[in-house]
């Protein structure tokens, strides 16, 4: 009987000592690469005798390097550097009132940042994991263009675009090199035996303003609005 007392708490010790060991948690470090669409767009304000710009969704392009660290069960944390294309497309609305066909005018201003995200990762599952990313991002302005159509060129040109319009986004440069924001992510993970696969969904809610924004100026605020989808490939390093 005592012999048999010593071989189910041998059992029971092996299967304890088992299971703990499964479920002691691994620091881990990544290294990852993660391309994906942006729908970016730009929120601005003007003051209350000018009529606000409307932007429309634009699909571009961004892409980067990934370094991930897992310090504990559920928690991590992102760094990551890209090179990101924003900026926006004006959605112009019919005037019956005015003597342009203003349905007819086209205009878009591309931005291209190198940003640096910085997330707190939080996830949930095995093999197919849960994901959700949250954290500040800056962004460093590499280049930008302007493109616009002969109809609005030949309106602007014309001295009678209407004072009541925007107009200071055309011809002018961003004022500000330097863009920050928050980024807030979810998505899953598929864990394999030749790296993790991560498809994810963004928004980057932007704080900074491409133009300057005080009184005196013209617009009060003029932000970046990212949507994006990012799927990013991880080796494991230790």
């Amino acid at each position: 009987m005592v012999r048999k007392y010593l071989l189910v708490a041998l059992l029971l010790s092996i299967f304890l000592a088992a299971n703990g060991q499964e479920n002691k948690f691994e620091s881990e470090w990544n290294v990852g690469v993660g391309f994906g669409p942006t729908f970016s767009s730009v929120d601005f304000e003007t003051g209350p005798s000018i009529s606000g710009v409307a932007t429309k969704s634009w699909q571009q392009f961004h892409g980067g390097i990934s370094i991930r660290y897992l310090s504990e069960k559920n928690l991590g944390l992102i760094a990551e550097l890209n090179y990101s294309q924003q900026g926006w497309q004006q959605e112009f609305a019919e005037n019956t009132q005015s003597v342009f066909d203003y349905l007819s005018f086209a205009h878009s201003h591309r931005l291209n940042y190198l940003e640096l995200p910085v997330l707190t990762h939080i996830y949930f599952g095995r093999k197919v994991r849960f994901i959700f990313n949250l954290g500040p991002k800056i962004g460093f302005l590499l280049g930008e263009s302007e493109k616009m159509n002969k109809e609005l060129e030949d309106a602007l040109a014309s001295g009678k675009f209407p004072v009541s319009n925007p107009s200071y986004q055309y011809y002018h440069k961003a004022e500000r090199k330097i863009d920050y924001g928050i980024i807030g992510g979810v998505g899953l993970e598929l864990r394999t035996g030749i790296g993790n696969f991560t498809l994810e969904g963004r928004y980057t809610f932007g704080l900074g303003d491409i133009y300057n924004n005080s009184k005196a100026d013209y617009f009060t605020r003029s932000a970046n609005r990212v949507i994006s989808a990012r799927l990013t490939y991880y080796v494991k390093l230790f």
